[in-house]
C-alpha cells in the first residue's frame, strides 16, 4: 500500500508560522485551523515544526513529507460528524537536540510572524540554573529568548505568539519567563525594550479533545499514515489580543469556532463552570451508581437530568455572558459527552474531585445563593454525593484531603478553611442542614 506523500500532491505555502510541539493536539487543532484558512482566504501560511524535546515525532512526519490525514468525529446538530482532511500546511521540521543552529537560524527568515506553542502545561516554566551556551536550553521560554534574541540582533521585527499551554495567562507568563532570562542574562536594556514593544503576547484559550492515532480501531484510508491523527469535532480557540492580529492572522475565516475578545476570563469562566463544572458535579455521584463513563452517564435517564439541570437552571444563571451564547455552550458540551468516538472515564475525571468541586462547582453554589438567597438543589445534592463518594474507597486524592473530607460532621467539612480557602458554614449557614437531608436519603 502506498504512503499518503505517493498519493497526495503538497501545496507549498510561505512559512509565515513557528510552531512548537508536533503532538496530536497541535496537529488536530493548530495546523487544521491554518490549513482552513489557507482554503478560506489569501492567508498563504506554512508551519515550520520545532520538536521541543529530544523525544519526538518529527522523523516520523519527515518521512510521509510532513503530510497527515485528520479526522474529526462527533455531534453537531444531534447529528453524527465524521469529517477527514489531509493537512499539508508543516513545510519541514528543526530538532534542537540535534542542531541547535538549525533552530537559531529561524530568527533569519523575515517571514515568520506567528509562534504557536503546546510544550504541556509543564514547557513555560523558569530555571535560573539555565544558560545561553547550554544549548538546546532546559526551558522553552529559554529556547525562544534565544531566537528573539538572534532576531534582535539582526534587526528584524517581532513575532506574534499564540501559546496554547493549559495554564491561566499563557501569554503573560510566557512573556515574563523570557524577560526575566533576558535580565538574568544580561542581554541589555535594549533587548528588554524589543521583546517588551516588538512582541505580541496573547493569553489564550484552546477546547478539544485530540484523541490522537486511534488504538484498537481500523480505520482504511486506502493509503498509509503513521501519523493519522482523530479527535472529537468541537474545537474552540479564543485568543485575547488586539483585534488588529486576524488582519495578519485571519483565522476567523477557517469556519471554526475562532474567538478574538479584548476579555478571556469570561470565556474562561464559562469553560470551567460548565463544561468542567458539568463533569465535576456529576461524577462523584456517577461513581456511585456504578457508572462508569461519561458517554453512560448521558445514556442514564437519571444521571443525564440531573447534570442538566445543575447546568440549565443553576449554573448558567449565576454566568453574566447573554444567555443563548450560554446555552449554545452547554448544548455543545452535552453533545460532546454523548460523542460515541470518545470513551471518557468516570474514575479517569476523578482524580483530586475536592479541589476540583473548589474551583468548578463550589464558584457556582455560592454565587445561585448570593443572587436568589436559596441553595441550588441539584449542586447542593452534587457536595453532598462528593461527601458521601470521600466516604467510600474510591477517591483518587491526596491523603490528607481524603482524611478531611471523612469528618464525622458536614458543619466541620464545610467550616474547613484548609479544604475550601473559606469558611463555608459561616457562608452559608444553611448549606450543611441541607447537604445532610440529601445524605438521609
Amino acid at each position: 500500500m502506498k504512503k499518503i506523500n505517493e498519493i497526495y500532491t503538497k501545496n507549498k505555502y510561505t512559512e509565515k508560522i513557528i510552531q512548537f510541539g508536533e503532538g496530536g493536539f497541535l496537529r488536530g487543532f493548530a495546523d487544521l485551523i491554518i490549513k482552513l484558512t489557507n482554503e478560506a482566504s489569501d492567508f498563504d501560511g506554512g508551519i515550520t515544526v520545532v520538536q521541543p524535546i529530544e523525544q519526538g515525532l518529527c522523523d516520523t512526519l519527515e518521512e510521509q513529507d510532513c503530510m497527515y490525514t485528520h479526522i474529526s468525529r462527533g455531534i453537531e446538530n444531534g447529528k453524527l460528524i465524521n469529517e477527514k482532511h489531509v493537512i499539508d500546511v508543516i513545510t519541514h521540521t528543526v530538532k534542537p537536540y540535534d542542531d541547535f543552529n538549525s533552530y537559531l537560524a529561524l530568527a533569519e527568515n523575515p517571514d515568520y510572524r506567528f509562534v504557536i506553542s503546546n510544550t504541556t502545561e509543564a514547557g513555560i516554566a523558569f530555571d535560573s540554573t539555565d544558560t545561553p551556551e547550554s544549548a538546546p536550553n532546559v526551558t522553552f521560554p529559554a529556547k525562544v529568548t534565544l531566537l528573539l534574541h538572534k532576531r534582535f540582533a539582526l534587526g528584524l521585527k517581532g513575532f506574534i505568539f499564540l501559546p496554547c499551554e493549559l495554564i491561566d495567562k499563557n501569554g503573560t507568563t510566557l512573556k515574563k519567563y523570557i524577560l526575566d532570562y533576558a535580565r538574568l542574562w544580561n542581554f541589555g536594556e535594549g533587548f528588554v525594550r524589543f521583546v517588551e514593544e516588538e512582541n505580541i503576547f496573547c493569553n489564550t484559550l484552546v477546547d478539544r479533545i485530540v484523541t490522537g492515532y486511534p488504538k484498537n480501531e481500523e480505520i482504511d484510508l486506502g493509503y498509509k499514515d503513521a501519523m493519522l491523527n482523530t479527535s472529537e469535532q468541537f474545537l474552540l480557540w479564543v485568543i485575547e489580543g488586539d483585534s488588529t492580529i486576524k488582519s495578519e492572522l485571519p483565522i476567523d475565516k477557517c469556519g471554526l469556532n475562532i474567538i478574538f475578545t479584548d476579555n478571556l476570563e469570561m470565556y474562561r469562566t464559562r469553560k470551567v463552570r460548565i463544561l468542567n463544572g458539568a463533569h465535576t458535579s456529576m461524577i462523584p455521584y456517577a461513581m456511585l451508581e456504578g457508572i462508569e463513563t461519561v458517554g453512560d452517564c448521558m445514556k442514564n435517564d437519571k444521571m443525564s437530568a440531573f447534570v442538566k439541570k445543575c447546568v440549565f437552571e443553576e449554573i448558567i444563571p449565576t454566568l453574566d455572558l447573554p444567555e443563548k451564547e450560554l446555552t449554545d455552550y452547554a448544548s455543545s458540551v452535552f453533545e460532546r459527552f454523548e460523542n460515541p468516538y470518545i470513551r471518557h472515564l468516570c474514575a479517569s475525571i476523578s482524580l483530586n474531585s475536592v479541589s476540583k468541586f473548589k474551583v468548578r462547582v463550589l464558584p457556582s453554589i455560592i454565587e445561585y445563593n448570593k443572587r436568589t438567597g436559596k441553595l441550588p438543589e441539584n449542586l447542593t445534592l452534587s457536595f453532598a454525593k462528593l461527601i458521601e463518594f470521600y466516604r467510600t474507597d474510591m477517591p483518587n486524592d491526596d491523603a490528607d484531603a481524603i482524611k478531611r473530607m471523612r469528618a464525622p460532621k458536614v458543619k466541620d467539612i464545610l467550616a474547613d478553611i484548609n479544604l475550601w480557602d473559606t469558611d463555608l458554614d459561616l457562608l452559608m449557614p444553611k448549606l450543611a442542614q441541607a447537604i445532610e437531608r440529601c445524605l438521609e436519603k
